[in-house]
């Protein structure tokens, strides 16, 4: 059962996205967890680097590459991800943020299953 889908939203995201998947991929954790990219039809590469890291990647890495931009400044795109993530949590990132710690989803994973009252 996968513990953490890391739900990724992109949209011209080329120069950053490497530097975002890279951190993601570096997390250590005791769970599994997936990586669920959402494009919204990027005018740039970004959905060729997507596709390179999910060929290197292809059990931890899902593509939903939009053909046709889904609208309103990326929310459809972002709820689309969210729907087709499958762990108990998600952890939401834009293909432009980058995590500076291996740990973080691991630290994140103690917290809320220690406080399960918690919800974000």
């Amino acid at each position: 059962m996968i513990k953490v889908s890391v739900c990724v939203v992109t949209y011209n995201h080329e120069k950053f996205v490497r530097q975002m998947l890279d951190s993601i991929l570096m997390q250590e954790t005791t769970f599994p967890f997936e990586i669920v990219v959402g494009d919204d039809a990027s005018k740039d590469n970004t959905a060729t680097v997507l596709k390179e890291y999910q060929s290197k990647y292809p059990d931890k890495i899902r593509l939903l590459l939009n053909e046709k931009n889904l609208g309103l400044n990326g929310k459809y795109n972002a709820l689309n991800t969210f729907a087709n993530a499958k762990g108990e949590y998600i952890a939401q990132f834009d293909g432009d943020d980058y995590l500076t710690s291996p740990h973080k989803l691991q630290k994140q994973v103690e917290m809320l299953d220690a406080h399960p009252n918690y919800s974000a």
